[in-house]
């Protein structure tokens, strides 16, 4: 019986990983290889001039919070509450988990190339900037954060995480940082990367592990996936709205669609970001389970 739901959860796993990925790559062909895609990137990178001026100060802290050096630390945080919990693989697992989706996020921004259709020419010498690394830096340790708390604790983690997260993501949009679909790009990645971390977790899952269903937080996932549902169909339909104004230079936009394209594409970041955190809260518990004795 608990092979067959070891066996499930696995199977889970592997559709979620491949799922994630998917998705990264059509966002990826989207945003970056079509001529409306990056239109709409630009729309919102243009749009985030609405109100920057009241904004700049805690956008500024959230980024340049967000280090190498703070990445590090809380890496460490993070293996030490695993460690104090007696849980090594764990703590191993959730450190591999942060440097392989920064690591890949890096590799990734470096080697895909981002054709110029003269739609950003501002911009056009940066190049290629999907995904974000900040984003990365921030959403690999709220995921690995969910994994490593204790079962009491996991929903307040999984709600300040995705809440950091969200916040990282569209921080890098209003500075300017970051296209929305980098930051998207970002979570789609570290998801991908948690769905494998709790592969290897299930390999190393030790004999005494019970898989209480009672831990499985269902309502806050809940809450967390449709409220982040309902964030995508609201960028979805703001983005829709959009399109028809597509062979209007994003310059040349009033205020009206330009708010409409930098909100709905900061509702499409938080919205994504949230799903992804249901869905590790969901599992979580089949992943990192109690012991017996």
């Amino acid at each position: 019986m608990r092979e067959t739901a070891r066996g499930w959860t696995a199977v889970w796993l592997v559709v979620l990983a491949l799922v994630q990925t998917a998705a990264f790559l059509v966002l990826w062909r989207f945003a970056v290889h079509t001529e409306l895609g990056q239109w709409l990137d630009t729309v919102a990178l243009t749009g985030n001039q609405i109100g920057q001026d009241r904004i700049d100060g805690p956008v500024d802290t959230i980024l340049n919070a967000m280090s190498a050096v703070s990445l590090l630390a809380a890496t460490a945080v993070i293996g030490f509450i695993a460690l104090i919990r007696g849980r090594k693989a764990l703590a191993v697992t959730a450190t591999l988990l942060i440097a392989g989706a920064n690591v890949s996020t890096q590799a990734l921004k470096y080697l895909l190339a981002r054709p110029d259709f003269g739609i950003d020419p501002e911009r056009a010498a940066a190049g290629n900037s999907l995904p974000s690394g900040h984003t990365t830096v921030a959403a690999s340790v709220a995921v690995a954060l969910i994994l490593v708390l204790p079962r009491k604790l996991r929903v307040a983690g999984a709600f300040i995480g995705a809440g950091y997260a969200a916040a990282a993501g569209v921080a890098t949009l209003s500075a300017g940082w970051h296209r929305p679909s980098d930051a998207v790009a970002a979570y789609l990645l570290v998801g991908a990367w948690a769905a494998v971390a709790g592969l290897v977790l299930l390999v190393f899952q030790r004999e005494r592990a019970v898989v209480e269903p009672g831990d499985a937080h269902r309502v806050a996932a809940a809450v967390l996936g449709v409220g982040g549902a309902l964030a995508l169909l609201v960028s979805a339909l703001a983005l829709s709205w959009l399109v028809d104004r597509s062979t209007i230079a994003a310059t040349d936009l009033g205020r009206r669609p330009l708010l409409v394209g930098y909100a709905g594409s900061a509702a499409g970041i938080v919205g994504t970001i949230a799903v992804v955190a249901a869905l590790v809260l969901a599992t979580v518990h089949r992943l990192v389970p109690r012991w017996k004795g």
